[in-house]
């Protein structure tokens, strides 16, 4: 999941370099932390939050076909 979010992240910013992606496993959830530069956090949220919400939505159905549960955070 690090590695999808992480391309997609790369793909939005026009910083691509001060993209980190953690991911930790917490009780039977994973969380994969996204942390860009302050000048693309707009870039990565979007519009009322759409694009947020967009790489949510595409994380989760990665996760649904691997029968995890995944929570991405944006820092």
């Amino acid at each position: 999941m690090k590695e999808l979010v992480e391309v997609i992240a790369k793909a939005l910013v026009d910083n691509p370099e001060e993209v980190v992606v953690t991911e930790t496993v917490k009780d039977k959830a994973t969380v994969v932390e996204l942390k860009v530069a302050p000048s693309d956090m707009g870039k990565v949220i979007g519009k009322q939050g759409r694009i947020a919400k967009s790489i949510r939505a595409v994380v989760k159905a990665a996760a649904m076909k691997e029968d995890k549960k995944v929570i991405v955070d944006i820092m």
